[in-house]
């Protein structure tokens, strides 16, 4: 009996290192924190001295498929970008995106001024201000969800010294309810989502340590 449970312990721990050399160099390879909502933090070291864009596109073929850019000029304009940016990284720029997305609705939706404020630019912040006013002058409340982001891919990029622009398309499943000042549903269902396209557009001074980008424009797919 003794020499079983020692064979057995044996083998716990012979399993147990296995799986630590492939969890843990797996962890220690693959996980990277984004830190901010679009990039990482200035100063932040990189791996290599190449930019993350550069590394990714070496093999258009390879990259395409995670990263969809519509035209070849949008390529270009994402080289440029992140000639200008060292710190550039497409991946974690539309894993931010994604974030901005959802966060800028959330807050449109209940009538959050101050964190609009900083996430939109002036222009875009006035245009949700006015209907946020409106909205509430009339009694109105929106009970909407986000249900899920179904697909993000850029459909532009361009840099103008000093100035990074990046579009983006959502398109999402999105539950919408308004309510009257009794709570009463007046318009819309939480039960049936309908499919929004939008194209956001993203600005970022790259000569500003703030690493965040904001939204500059909106528009339909």
């Amino acid at each position: 009996m003794t020499v079983q449970i020692v064979i057995l312990a044996m083998a716990a721990a012979f399993l147990g290192l296995q799986l630590y050399r492939v969890l843990g160099r797996r962890a220690e390879h693959e996980e990277e924190p984004i830190q901010g909502r679009f990039e990482d933090k200035a100063g932040a070291p990189r791996a290599a001295a190449q930019p993350a864009l550069e590394r990714q596109l070496v093999n258009p073929n390879a990259v395409r498929p995670e990263i969809p850019l519509a035209t070849l000029a949008v390529e270009r304009g994402i080289r440029e970008i992140a000639a200008a940016d060292r710190r550039f990284d497409m991946l974690a720029f539309l894993e931010g995106a994604r974030g901005a997305y959802r966060m800028v609705l959330e807050a449109f939706w209940r009538g959050d001024k101050e964190e609009l404020s900083h996430l939109c630019d002036k222009d875009v912040y006035n245009g949700f201000l006015a209907v946020i006013d409106a909205r509430a002058q009339a009694g109105e409340v929106l009970d909407n969800r986000l249900v899920r982001i179904e697909e993000t891919s850029i459909v532009a990029a361009s840099y103008d010294s000093p100035i990074a622009r990046i579009s983006v398309r959502f398109v999402a499943d999105v539950a919408t309810v308004t309510r009257d000042a009794k709570g009463n549903v007046i318009a819309g269902s939480l039960v049936d989502a309908v499919v929004s396209n939008d194209v956001w557009t993203f600005t970022r001074n790259v000569q500003s340590s703030d690493p965040d980008w904001l939204l500059d424009e909106t528009d339909e797919g």
